[in-house]
């Protein structure tokens, strides 16, 4: 039985906000735990025209991915956050391969789950142990936008990337799934694309095929570090050096001018990272793979994946 007697959900609502911030993350928001009726017929749309590629998992546990109740049983309020992986200091540019941002330090999924059983800790102190209570960052079939954008804490762009107004969109972003009443926000931040562009004009691969649609099987991210299968000759040309991962929709949209750099020492670049170069890339080993990325997130990939990557662009 819960122990919310000497507290009001508007209460813990407040704390449990200021205690994520106070815990490192960017923003925290609220929703109340329901069916994603209209998100649940994007997705749907968006499978049916095979846009998923090879991420079969995203055709599995569907009922769970549009109720998260049905992942979780009892839960009631879902509790997101934002963590901010926006970097101060860039992988230099010259004679180099690029990686994604999100992957210049270690791996996000440990430390953001380890910050937010932090934050369920604090709101078992005043609600007793809840049992089915559940900490997720882009580990369940959830739909992670769509809940971080009933949680008031940005719009979905047209570059599929969940956008807050005054922070930009390079943030990674997870959930505390709560058996708790809490106070949702009372309304979502208005889309504010307008009649930009910016995103969709520079994908060189076209994979934005329309605002807010994303085809996966064009999309360099997607090729780089999910895709098994050989990459894509015709594509080749418009990879623009990316061996892992891709930020051009990303650092293209205005929006990320107000993108301001993390504070989180592990997500900074290592001196051995800074030091690599094109012929280094090139001549990578699995010792010096394993090496450069204990820990890293571009271990998804695995070092097959990523020799491939290269290999695809070398002398391209």
């Amino acid at each position: 039985m819960l122990n919310q007697a000497n507290i009001k959900p508007s209460e813990l609502s407040k704390l449990i906000k200021e205690a994520a911030l106070k815990l490192g993350f960017e923003a925290c928001g609220i929703a109340e735990a329901a069916e994603l009726v209209e998100d649940a017929a994007l997705a749907e749309s968006w499978l049916a025209k095979g846009f998923q590629g090879e991420m079969t998992y995203m055709e599995r546990n569907k009922d769970k991915r549009y109720d998260p109740r049905l992942l979780v049983e009892q839960t009631q309020s879902i509790v997101s956050v934002l963590y901010n992986y926006f970097p101060g200091e860039q992988l230099p540019a010259s004679n180099n391969f690029k990686i994604s941002k999100y992957a210049y330090g270690k791996d996000y999924h440990k430390l953001i789950r380890d910050k937010l059983n932090e934050l369920l800790a604090f709101v078992e102190t005043h609600t007793g142990k809840l049992e089915q209570a559940r900490a997720f960052t882009d580990s369940a079939p959830i739909l992670d936008r769509a809940w971080a954008q009933k949680s008031n804490l940005g719009f979905i762009g047209k570059n599929t990337c969940l956008i807050h107004p005054e922070k930009g969109s390079f943030f990674f972003i997870g959930h505390l799934f709560l058996p708790v009443k809490l106070v949702a926000e009372k309304e979502e931040i208005s889309a504010y694309c307008g009649s930009c562009r910016r995103c969709i004009d520079a994908c060189p691969t076209g994979a934005l095929v329309a605002p807010h649609e994303l085809d996966a099987r064009k999309c360099i991210a997607y090729l780089t570090v999910e895709h098994r299968s050989d990459l894509p000759q015709k594509l080749r040309p418009a990879f623009d050096d990316w061996i892992f991962g891709c930020d051009i929709c990303q650092d293209v949209c205005p929006w990320n001018r107000f993108s301001k750099p993390h504070k989180e020492p592990l997500f900074m670049l290592s001196n051995e990272l800074k030091k690599m170069r094109k012929s280094d890339w090139e001549e990578l080993d699995k010792s010096k793979f394993n090496e450069l990325f204990k820990g890293s997130a571009v271990k998804r990939t695995k070092f097959d994946g990523l020799k491939r990557n290269i290999e695809f662009l070398k002398n391209k």
